[in-house]
């Protein structure tokens, strides 16, 4: 059976109490999680507790059922109401239903007779719930997230996080054809150094992306992949002698760029294997053939072929880019072990394929690179970390293998640290912006989780996470708090009377305000200030 939780909202708790002791809510598949005694203590406790159904009384002090049930329209929608009233209103019966609510039942009630209506509204739920589980519903709900699911699949396989196991059922699951039978990967890179002016890079960039779907995606079977700012494509060919066309016609295509839109773009062509196992290395390859645009131009397609003939049997298919992810990883997670374990991973692979000068030059050159666009990403500053690149370049160059390992492990440890600094300092940042705004405007009767959110620039639901991990108090609780507290000294220092009193730490309505009074400190506004005056007259 379901297991659904309720919450009773009614000023009548004695009435409410007797009406839950004599029902087996058990039995009937549902948890009663409380009562408030109005709708605003009402609105705190679903906050906190988020229950399936509530039922409420809609006559009470503070604030009555309809209003309540408005703000849950608002923020829970999907939940469950029965109003449960003494009044046989047709007004009352009309807000109802246009507030959807289950059931309009008058006082008094049968237990028998309440006890029918849940179990009707069990089984309604119940049925609410399997629908949502229905086996189409999820088919369609697949269909909705399948290109980003598509998309995620490509990064994924070109990243190397798909085990060999695991590859041939998700090319099933996500609905993906890669025939072949032989692949490679290119990577088209826009040079942000040739922009006409008032253009945009990022204009620019994807402009060029565009024109290249056009004229390579179907030509070669290509698969388009965005990836850390290129854009990949993932070629199908039918016989490795095609590399020699794909070849030229992206040399053609970036002659076709500059003289269509005057931007420089550059592809990077990776080499060519039967084995979509291989395509990490194929893609890191054509990475690697990007790079030498430094040496031999701009403006044309680079084949990996062409400028590393000599390293087809000789050396692995490199995989540097992939095991700097993985270190970057391990520095995100602040895992020390693994950084190091990383690092040395990392360098195992950079020191073998670079056996040559220029090799190592072009390693290093990527290797910094890359450290200053994660940790630019990361929001800490790149010279303060890092210093300068040309001097960290020359500075890398005349480390031996050892020396590299041992300044890289430090640099991936103290980048852990001040990310994990940057992350607290954010949290802590926006306690203290909200805990200010609360004390600057904690007089106003519209201050609430919604405003402060607004004020920061941060969503609901991360916001209040974020408060209760760090203050250990909602952030309903804290602002509560705060105001009977600041009222409390108000009642002492100024000895002016309980509604200014409210109204300065805003509450509209005093009655409410000696209730909460009286919830937080056990007394009421009157009581309190007469203890205070006894405690300094002894």
């Amino acid at each position: 059976m379901e297991r659904f939780t309720l919450l009773f909202v009614d000023d009548e708790e004695d009435v409410i109490r007797a009406i839950i002791k004599k029902i087996d809510w058990d039995s009937i598949g549902f948890e009663v999680l409380g009562l408030a005694g109005n709708g605003r203590k009402g609105l705190e406790m679903i906050e906190e507790l988020q229950p399936d159904v509530v039922m409420s009384d809609i006559r009470m002090p503070y604030m009555d059922g309809i209003e309540m049930t408005k703000e849950i329209r608002k923020n829970w929608p999907d939940m469950k109401i029965l109003f449960f009233t003494g009044f046989d209103e047709f007004e009352f019966a009309r807000e109802a239903v246009h507030l959807e609510v289950e059931e309009y039942i008058l006082k008094p009630i049968r237990a028998v007779e309440l006890t029918e209506i849940f179990q009707r509204l069990h089984a309604k739920m119940t049925q609410e719930y399997r629908e949502k589980r229905d086996v189409e519903a999820m088919i369609q709900n697949f269909q909705s997230y399948l290109p980003q699911l598509q998309a995620n699949f490509y990064s994924d396989l070109i990243e190397g996080k798909i085990p060999q196991e695991d590859l041939k059922q998700q090319m099933k699951d996500y609905h993906i054809s890669l025939t072949g039978p032989c692949y490679s990967c290119i990577v088209i890179h826009t040079s942000s150094h040739h922009v006409l002016e008032g253009l945009s890079y990022m204009l620019v960039s994807s402009y060029t992306q565009k024109l290249a779907r056009e004229r390579l995606q179907e030509r070669f079977h290509a698969v388009p992949v965005l990836y850390k700012g290129n854009l990949v494509l993932i070629v199908q060919l039918k016989r490795p002698g095609e590399m020699a066309e794909l070849t030229e016609e992206c040399n053609r295509f970036c002659r076709y760029v500059k003289k269509t839109i005057d931007a420089v773009a550059t592809i990077g062509i990776g080499k060519v294997t039967r084995d979509l196992m291989e395509l990490p290395g194929i893609y890191s390859a054509a990475r690697q053939a990007l790079s030498y645009r430094a040496i031999y131009g701009v403006e044309r397609a680079i084949n990996i072929q062409d400028v590393e003939p000599m390293r087809e049997q000789a050396d692995p298919v490199e995989n540097s880019s992939h095991d700097l992810e993985n270190l970057f990883s391990k520095i995100r997670l602040n895992r020390t072990e693994e950084m190091e374990e990383a690092a040395e991973l990392y360098l195992e692979h950079t020191f073998t394929l670079g056996r040559g000068l220029q090799r190592h030059r072009i390693a290093m050159m990527e290797l910094i690179s890359s450290l200053y666009f994660f940790v630019q990403n990361s929001g800490i500053d790149t010279e303060e970390m890092l210093g300068e690149a040309d001097q960290l370049y020359t500075e890398l160059l005349g480390m031996d293998r050892a020396a590299l390992k041992s300044w890289l492990a430090e640099q991936s440890r103290r980048l852990a640290e001040q990310m994990t600094s940057s992350r607290s300092n954010t949290a802590r940042t926006y306690i203290a912006g909200a805990q200010e705004y609360i004390r600057e405007h904690y007089g106003d009767e519209e201050l609430s989780l919604d405003t402060v959110c607004s004020h920061l620039g941060v969503s609901n639901a991360y916001f209040s996470t974020l408060f209760k991990k760090e203050t250990g108090e909602s952030f309903i609780a804290y602002l509560t708090r705060f105001r009977m507290e600041t009222a409390a000294r108000l009642l002492v220092e100024t000895g002016e009377k309980n509604y200014i009193i409210a109204g300065q730490v805003g509450y509209s309505d005093p009655n409410y305000f000696s209730y909460v009074f009286k919830r937080q400190f056990g007394v009421s506004p009157s009581r309190y200030i007469r203890e205070h005056e006894k405690k300094n007259e002894q």
